[in-house]
């Protein structure tokens, strides 16, 4: 596999000179970085050329580095079939840059392409519909860039006053953020005093 993987490196290396920015073999595994202004083009190279054949796109990965001055990085990860092969085609880009949609090559990348728009924000041009996927049309912010908070901007819950589902503010109730790590059978304290206020009212 490590010679097939060379052998590939070689001809993407010798055929892409231009457009391959870098290349290297890691845990059996062949990584090739481009511009991405020059995807459409090595990507249709590793699709048609007869000793790729690279004709299905497994996925597109996105990954966030805010300290760098390109932020965003997609890999997309191709399988050959006929070769028993996998490569992984890296692309970097501002936050700021719009990615050329893979749809017309690829109609498998629609909801892949959806998926990294809904997550990071990423803009994809000439993309047939582009629209969030896993998250809500009035979701705010996108949940896997690094500077998107843990409990997200806002909640959701069903209003009985007003019978529908509402967007409210995110509020944490800080009596659930403090632990005296007591035994699990008895409870923390505020729990405890719940238990006490009830048991007052009874008596």
């Amino acid at each position: 596999m490590t010679s097939s993987l060379k052998d590939l490196e070689k001809l993407i290396n010798s055929e892409l000179s231009s457009k391959v920015k870098s290349s290297k073999i890691e845990n059996n595994e062949l990584l090739i970085e481009t511009e991405e202004n020059e995807l459409l083009d090595v990507v249709q190279f590793l699709k048609s050329n007869e000793k790729c054949k690279f004709r299905q796109l497994i996925d597109i990965a996105g990954v966030d580095y805010p300290e760098n001055e390109k932020r965003f990085e997609l890999i997309y990860l191709f399988l050959s079939h006929e070769h028993n092969l996998r490569v992984k085609l890296l692309i970097k880009f501002h936050t700021n840059q719009t990615i050329v949609s893979l749809t017309k090559i690829f109609p498998s990348a629609n909801w892949m392409e959806r998926e990294v728009f809904d997550m990071y924000g990423v803009k994809i041009k000439n993309h047939p519909d582009l629209r969030r996927i896993l998250t809500d049309y009035g979701f705010k912010g996108h949940p896997l860039r690094k500077d998107f908070p843990l409990t997200g901007f806002n909640e959701v819950r069903y209003s009985e006053k007003e019978k529908k589902v509402i967007y409210e503010p995110v509020k944490l109730e800080q009596n659930y953020r403090n632990f005296d790590f007591e035994s699990p059978w008895e409870g923390t304290s505020y729990i405890k005093e719940i238990k006490d206020n009830k048991n007052d009212k009874k008596n």
